[in-house]
């Protein structure tokens, strides 16, 4: 088993630098929406899905992960505000489903050598595969058991799924061109 690779003060002060970025870039994504019912539309997957291709799977899943710490500590950073009664929210499972995505995203991109528009596109999408499962779940949970008012597996479809994804995967889209261009002038973490 080889050792973690040892990181020089530059290397781990740029890092660091971009795991904020990209806090930051998903905490403007969620006030930045389009109101669709139940399920908000916001600008989050975008960033969440570009911090997965140029940061990889540990270092964007930290950002997105640092953005929901910072909203569960109550910094009202989330499309309906922060802090920890936000998890009673249905649309909470949505914000570990980003977490999920951004890493399933950046580990297929670590994967790719020389990757194609089309290749990142569809590592966005098993990203938003995770985003949508996690979020989805959460959602009909909440509302269900824990709301106690009766949903159909055809409503959350409709609002959490049909509604949203069109949307979403012109996200994954631009995310995937505005990687493969950044990359391409010559953008590294």
């Amino acid at each position: 088993m080889n050792p973690a690779p040892v990181l020089s003060f530059h290397s781990r002060t740029r890092s660091l630098v971009f795991i904020a970025v990209f806090a930051a870039l998903t905490a403007v994504g969620a006030f930045i929406r389009i109101p669709v019912p139940v399920c908000p539309f916001t600008l989050q997957l975008l960033f969440t899905t570009l911090a997965g291709l140029l940061l990889g799977r540990f270092r964007g899943g930290c950002a997105v992960g640092l953005y929901v710490l910072l909203g569960l500590a109550g910094l009202p950073v989330f499309t309906e505000g922060g802090g920890p009664a936000y998890i009673f929210q249905p649309t909470f499972g949505y914000l570990p489903g980003f977490i999920l995505g951004t890493m399933v995203t950046g580990y297929i991109a670590e994967h790719l050598h020389a990757p194609t528009i089309k290749q990142l596109i569809l590592a966005d999408i098993s990203g938003l595969f995770f985003v949508y499962l996690c979020g989805m779940v959460y959602l009909y949970l909440i509302t269900t058991v824990y709301m106690g008012q009766p949903m159909t597996l055809r409503s959350l479809f409709l609002y959490c799924f049909f509604l949203a994804v069109p949307g979403d995967i012109c996200l994954c889209i631009i995310a995937a061109i505005l990687a493969k261009k950044l990359k391409h002038h010559g953008f590294s973490i």
